[in-house]
């Protein structure tokens, strides 16, 4: 166990944890008396997934460009990366197709993540749209970080032992998949609801204009 939980790795598993923390403070802070509780757990998800993306992707999008690596950096957040590279090593030397889906998941799916979050906060049924939106940019994401990999025979993945396997790749990869099709899912259900409720009004409002029409031609 003291080798699984070495102090690079209770540090990374510990920045990550504050993350939720952070996002958990905000879900009490930022949101109105009477919301759901699923609203709650999308928002806690959405805040951490925006500072995940700003601030965990943004530093290594910083030490990964310009001709640094994250093998060749020191300090905090490339401490928390070699970590994570023992599992994946593409994140130690700038593997170019990771760093190009990281200025996107960076620049875009990080601000976009913190508006979605926004529009729960204020109740704003656009949300459904724009987090649909997110949601297909890191399921894609996600598959263009795994694809390349599997297509070639995995040869930089390490699943030696139970932290690298299931803790790094397994579970903190899985999440961006099984909670964006949720997410899809539920707005899905939200949407579509809607449409049909827009579609019987439109019915309701068009049939008296109908029926006069047939009484004139009568």
């Amino acid at each position: 166990m003291s080798d699984l939980l070495s102090t690079q790795t209770l540090l990374a598993l510990s920045f990550v944890g504050s993350l939720v923390g952070t996002a958990f403070v905000l879900s009490r802070t930022q949101l109105r008396e009477g919301t759901s509780s699923k609203s709650k757990n999308i928002f806690v998800w959405l805040a951490f997934d925006c500072l995940c993306h700003l601030t965990l992707e943004g530093s290594f999008l910083y030490l990964s460009t310009f001709g640094r690596t994250i093998n060749a950096s020191n300090g905090f957040f490339a401490t928390l990366w070699k970590d994570y590279a023992r599992a994946d090593a593409r994140w130690g030397f700038s593997d170019p197709t990771v760093v190009s889906l990281e200025i996107l998941t960076v620049l875009g799916a990080g601000p976009l993540a913190g508006y979605c979050a926004y529009l729960i906060s204020v109740d704003d049924p656009i949300y459904h749209f724009w987090v649909v939106v997110l949601s297909v940019a890191e399921l894609y994401g996600g598959f263009m970080t795994f694809a390349p990999e599997w297509l070639t025979g995995n040869k930089f993945l390490n699943g030696s032992d139970f932290l690298l396997m299931w803790v790094y790749l397994f579970f903190m990869n899985m999440a961006w998949v099984v909670i964006p099709f949720y997410l899809i899912y539920d707005s899905y259900v939200v949407i579509a609801a809607n449409v049909a409720r827009q579609g019987s009004l439109y019915a309701v409002a068009a049939a008296p204009a109908s029926k006069s029409r047939s009484k004139k031609r009568s």
